[in-house]
């Protein structure tokens, strides 16, 4: 199967939005442009965490980033 073939998940991360993918050697975490296209993005997130954690542990990653008004994780699918 083919990495597009496989769901993305859609996060705004305190106004940074970004797209999830599980693959076979571990998450892959993409920037999300505004023309629909996916730039590398460096984060790395451990196999261990689990899909319902995505939120939370984006969250704890980029913390920093939080300000007033933009101040949550939210699941864009």
């Amino acid at each position: 199967m083919a990495s597009s073939d496989i769901p993305l998940l859609r996060f705004d991360v305190f106004g940074k939005h970004l797209g999830v993918r599980r693959l076979q050697d571990g998450w892959k975490v993409y920037t999300l442009g505004n023309d629909g296209k996916l730039g590398a993005s460096g984060i790395v997130i451990p196999d261990f965490v689990e899909e319902a954690e995505l939120s939370t542990f984006l969250g704890d990653l980029f913390h920093e980033s939080a300000r007033p008004g933009v101040d949550e994780v939210r699941r864009l699918d």
